[in-house]
């Protein structure tokens, strides 16, 4: 199959391929994933948006895809980039191929791409803008292109994956809406379900295997729009608040910021990857964008409460500084042991916590599964771990 297709990062950097779903032509800032597997779940997870994502693992495509392992409604990156694609998938769950998947979803697949090559580069040179496509196959074109595409920094991607309604989460999948303009009551929006706790999702881009880890302690879920302001939400009444994943930098997203603020102490937090990111700038940290982020099912990090490793599945491109947070009263709880950053915050005053990794994985491993656990205590003492 001749090459048809052509990645150029803003450095001018090329990488010809071809593609096995869509055409066309797409400016994203380019990553890569070391988990072997999980792929059709990497590819809708929402913390993906404004990324053509590369995979580390040569083989991709060989199970295929289902209607079940996804993490969002819809394809999230912006081009998806392989070595070597699988096309025709061997696997009982499997209901299309991952082409087929992609080509329904409007989004480009390519193959044929040194991925081993490309990792390296962006491992030694850090995170770049870069151009696909399968109508320009100038290198110099593209990589002006690429320098002039907006990137990440600086750009709220949130309002662009952030639910349009506040709904239910019900049998395993998003509910009928709701309508939480004007005067509602409270309890009627909690029919329907049965769970200990009400807790409130604050949808910055949520994966759906995070609302299952939630279900699955006998919670009762709304998820609402990042937008939501903090007094909406304690008019809920929840007995726990999460913030959840997304894409894009951290510090553009101030209005979530804000609403944290306003919600601090007020009932118990919990917060994931951006959701960290978020209750880090509320604490008064600032954040930064790391060289080449965290995105895999093998990132070891410690428990420093425990002394405990465990192995994590993350998905970020920004981190909080620990060295501009000066309150006394928030505590640092885990750390990357790759790098050193900080994967994790609490209060010793306020019921608030937060990791900066994936503890419900989807894909990765299930060893940081304990802290949904954990989340459930703090709403049950309405005290801090601390």
């Amino acid at each position: 199959m001749a090459l048809d297709a052509l990645l150029v990062l803003e450095d001018g950097t090329a990488f010809p391929c071809r593609t096995f779903a869509g055409k066309g032509e797409v400016a994203a800032e380019v990553c890569f994933n070391t988990a072997m597997s999980g792929y059709q779940e990497a590819i809708t997870d929402p913390s993906y948006k404004g990324q053509m994502l590369a995979m580390t693992y040569p083989l991709i495509g060989n199970y295929g895809t289902n209607p079940e392992d996804v993490e969002s409604r819809a394809v999230q990156v912006s081009a998806f980039l392989v070595k070597e694609y699988q096309e025709f998938p061997s696997n009982f769950r499997s209901t299309q191929s991952l082409g087929q998947y992609l080509e329904e979803a409007g989004v480009m697949g390519v193959e044929g791409l040194d991925t081993r090559a490309l990792t390296r580069h962006l491992r030694i040179r850090g995170a770049m803008k870069g151009v696909l496509s399968t109508e320009d196959l100038d290198p110099a074109s593209l990589a002006a292109k690429a320098k002039a595409s907006p990137g990440l920094v600086g750009i709220d991607l949130v309002k662009e994956v952030t639910c349009s309604q506040p709904y239910r989460w019900l049998d395993g999948a998003p509910g009928p809406e709701l309508d939480l303009s004007g005067d509602f009551n409270p309890e009627e929006m909690w029919d329907g379900g049965e769970g200990e706790f009400k807790v409130v999702c604050l949808d910055c881009g949520i994966k759906f295997n995070i609302l299952r880890r939630l279900a699955k302690r006998s919670n009762k879920l709304i998820v609402v729009p990042a937008s939501t302001p903090a007094e909406t939400i304690l008019k809920l009444g929840p007995d726990g608040i999460f913030l959840s994943n997304g894409p894009g930098d951290p510090a553009a997203v101030t209005y979530v910021v804000d609403t944290v603020k306003n919600l601090m102490g007020r009932t118990p937090i919990f917060g994931i990857c951006l959701g960290h990111q978020m209750i880090g700038q509320a604490l008064g940290g600032k954040t930064y964008k790391l060289k080449f982020g965290h995105r895999g099912a093998n990132q070891p990090v410690m428990d420093l409460k425990t002394s405990k490793v465990e192995i994590t599945s993350q998905n970020h491109g920004f981190c909080v500084d620990s060295d501009t947070i000066d309150d006394p009263e928030v505590v640092m709880t885990h750390l990357n042991l790759n790098d050193r950053t900080l994967e994790g915050l609490s209060h010793r005053q306020v019921p608030v916590f937060c990791v900066q990794y994936h503890p419900e994985a989807a894909p990765g491993p299930h060893d940081a599964d304990y802290l949904f656990d954990r989340f459930q205590d703090m709403m049950q003492s309405k005290q801090p771990l601390a």
